[in-house]
Order: C-alpha cells, then sequence, then structure tokens
C-alpha cells in the first residue's frame, strides 16, 4: 500500500510541475520545435531545472541500500544502443514534435479534460498494445 500511495504522491507531484510549468499546452511545446518562428525557450528551460534536481537526487537515492519501499532497485541492466531503442526514440520524438504532446504532459492535461490530449493518450496505448503484440509475434517467430 504504502508503494501505490508512494507513486500516486510523486505522480502528483511531477503532474503538478508539468502543468505549472505550462508543458501541458501543445503550443508551448510546438513552439519550442520552432527555431525559424515563434521559438519559445522555457521548454529548455523546464528540462534544465529537471535535470538539475535529478541528477544529484539520483546519487543521493542510489547511495542507500535499497529503495524505500521495495527489496531492490530495477535499474535498466541494458546499456547498448540497439534498433529497438532508436525506433522507439524516434517514433516518441516525432510524436511529440507533430502533437506538442509526450506522455508527461498529455496525462496531466487529462485533468484538464484536453480533447487532444484524450486523443493522444488512447492512440499512446493503442500504439503500447500494437508494439507488445508485434514483439511477442516476432519473439514466437524467432523462438519457432
Amino acid at each position: 500500500m504504502k508503494r501505490i500511495v508512494s507513486a500516486g504522491l510523486i505522480g502528483l507531484l511531477f503532474g503538478t510541475g508539468i502543468a505549472v510549468s505550462g508543458m501541458i499546452d501543445p503550443a508551448k511545446v510546438l513552439n519550442f520545435f520552432d527555431f525559424a518562428g515563434t521559438w519559445d525557450a522555457s521548454l529548455a528551460l523546464v528540462m534544465a531545472g529537471a535535470l538539475l534536481v535529478t541528477a544529484p537526487g539520483y546519487r543521493l537515492v542510489l547511495r542507500r541500500r535499497a529503495p524505500l519501499f521495495n527489496r531492490r532497485y530495477h535499474i535498466p541492466a541494458a546499456r547498448r544502443i540497439d534498433p529497438p531503442l532508436l525506433l522507439g526514440a524516434a517514433v516518441f520524438g516525432i510524436g511529440w514534435g507533430i502533437t506538442g504532446f509526450c506522455p508527461g504532459g498529455a496525462i496531466p492535461a487529462l485533468g484538464l479534460a484536453q480533447p487532444a490530449a484524450f486523443a493522444f493518450v488512447a492512440a499512446m496505448v493503442a500504439g503500447i498494445v500494437a508494439a507488445r503484440m508485434a514483439r511477442s509475434r516476432l519473439a514466437s517467430a524467432v523462438n519457432a
């Protein structure tokens, strides 16, 4: 129960930060990508602020033997840049550039009942399901 409450509070804090910074507004995000027009550097400042908090936070937290509400840390072991990683990053970037939404901004935007956020999240869920099905079929074909 502590893990669920903790995750909920952390998600609420993250979503509040995204909302307060204006990153749930797709127009603001799209302006960040418009270097030749109405460029808005505020997204870069939000990202820099996040890194200033996250980098020392990780160093501090990882000094502990284990997390507060789990037996061990679940840190990805893969260090290799492989085709699935590159494809996923490309799809993420293209989707973000086209819609102005990423999961971190779209999910808090649901709370404001933005229709575009609902469409984005539905498409995101469909993409996750399709990707999992494709990976499962590929794994079955390789193992057959």
